[in-house]
């Protein structure tokens, strides 16, 4: 594979292994980032999830700080922010910060949803007018103008996020559904689409994106970043089992009962149901599994068929050696320049 044409990714969750303590995963995500910086990867891009006990992604924001301070080239970015959970004015000042201390490094992913049941969206958002709110492109416009100026005479002209000498970082507009994408097209943003949990042709929606894009004065072109699932090993065996950890782990998620990530042992006992294991299969349908070689060309197809300028890969895998060992060996596989 030539990494210079399509660059690749990882987005991590901070996934919590069962039998471990969850405060680990957060140092286990600056391990990783060591690693895929090493293996030549592009970015490095940190989820925001909040009660969600498998995984311990709350506030990207922190963990970019934390990764970028152990990291030197990667890009570290929020995959992403969920706007309307935050003030505009501190999603600004936040950004603007990150990239004071990490120059030309520091990438800002939005999204609209809450990253979370309704209830913590509640307790995040303070009421229930906010839960229901549909103001996301006010949002976005008033972040962005605590950077770039108000127009003249609006209440909140005066107010500057500081640094005040900082652009705010390169904007992507995150999405699973087609909304996502007329959004950043309007927007005139970059786009990242969530094939990893998406339903929705990867194709169809950065196609429809490409088409409707509107230059803005941060961005001329569009740019499509386009996220798979993916799992390698040395074996399709030993890909296989961690997969069925990953499967059991969404099956607990979409089942109303999350837990930390399940052992390939821990899988291989459960009592699968017919229709358990015809429902993860759906769920999953565009995820990579297999030996680096397979891995690696399934992606590259399926990225060209999505006309994704980018590739980012999120893998979940219990033991966290064996995480990082699979960022590795498709690494290798991609041809990616270390």
């Amino acid at each position: 594979m030539n990494a210079d044409v399509l660059p690749l990714s990882v987005l991590d969750l901070s996934p919590v292994p069962s039998g471990t303590a969850p405060s680990a995963a957060l140092r286990e995500t600056l391990e990783l980032a060591r690693t895929v910086e090493a293996a030549g990867y592009s970015r490095i891009w940190l989820a925001e999830h909040h009660n969600i006990p498998s995984v311990v992604s709350s506030t990207p924001e922190v963990m970019i700080a934390a990764v970028a301070a152990v990291t030197n080239r990667i890009r570290v970015g929020s995959g992403g922010i969920m706007l309307p959970n935050h003030s505009p004015l501190k999603v600004a000042e936040t950004f603007r910060v990150l990239a004071g201390l990490h120059p030309g490094r520091i990438d800002l992913g939005i999204g609209r949803a809450p990253g979370t049941d309704q209830r913590t969206a509640l307790a995040l958002r303070r009421s229930r007018e906010a839960l229901g709110a549909d103001d996301f492109p006010e949002q976005y416009a008033e972040m962005r103008a605590y950077a770039e100026g108000f127009p003249a005479g609006h209440p909140f002209a005066p107010i500057t996020a500081q640094p005040s000498d900082v652009p705010l970082p390169p904007v992507w507009i995150l999405g699973s559904s087609a909304y996502g994408g007329q959004a950043a097209a309007a927007l005139g943003t970059g786009f990242a689409y969530a094939g990893h949990f998406g339903e929705l042709d990867p194709a169809a929606v950065i196609a429809s994106y490409r088409e409707l894009f509107q230059p803005s004065p941060a961005q001329a072109e569009p740019h499509a970043i386009v996220a798979f699932a993916a799992i390698v090993a040395e074996t399709e065996e030993r890909a296989a089992q961690l997969a069925l950890a990953n499967e059991l782990s969404i099956l607990r998620l979409r089942s109303g009962r999350p837990g930390p990530m399940p052992t390939p042992e821990e899988a291989a006992a459960y009592p699968w149901t017919e229709d358990e294991r015809a429902a993860v299969k759906q769920w999953t349908a565009l995820a990579s599994i297999g030996t680096p070689d397979q891995v690696a060309a399934e992606l590259a197809e399926r990225t060209r068929r999505a006309g994704a300028d980018e590739l980012m890969v999120i893998t979940s895998i219990h033991d966290p050696a064996e995480r990082r060992h699979s960022y590795n060996l498709l690494a290798n596989a991609w041809g990616l320049p270390a």
